[in-house]
């Protein structure tokens, strides 16, 4: 028997300006992981030989391709909530467009959702890039001690 999956109907409402501080946060943890990126490519690159060798050619290949799809899709994402958040003006202009406000705060709601999805994925795959570089290291490090 399949479980049912929940149906949310409620979801709390937040004030303007909480939505506000929300996407600038977004945005900027977006600005950040781009510029960590960019580290994490240079760290590949210091160890592209042992990320190529056959023990670690696959598993390297995989987590590279991931960074690299997160790479693609970072600038779309920062777009979006840049759009999302200029377009918050509609719940502060003072009309009342209950159908335009409902349409806001629903996709707030996607945003949410796809934003927290990204930042899940992306410290999965930081993670994995750590923990395959560590091995590296120690691996490079036990050699030199055997020599």
């Amino acid at each position: 028997m399949k479980a049912k999956q929940p149906n949310i109907k409620y979801v709390e409402w937040r004030s303007p300006e909480e939505l506000h501080e929300i996407s600038l946060s977004w945005v900027s943890e977006l600005k950040f992981i781009k510029d960590e990126q960019h580290f994490l490519d240079e760290l590949i690159e210091n160890h592209t030989l042992q990320l190529i060798s056959k023990k670690t050619f696959e598993k390297s290949k995989q987590i590279i391709q991931e960074l690299s799809l997160c790479r693609k899709n970072i600038d779309p994402l920062l777009k979006k909530i840049i759009n999302h958040h200029n377009e918050l003006t509609i719940l502060l202009d003072g009309i009342d467009q209950p159908i335009k406000e409902k349409q806001y705060k629903e996709d707030h709601w996607g945003l949410t959702i796809e934003v927290s999805t990204y930042f899940n994925n992306y410290k999965e795959i930081k993670r994995k890039i750590f923990d395959l570089i560590k091995a590296i290291i120690k691996q490079g490090k036990q050699k030199r001690l055997l020599n």
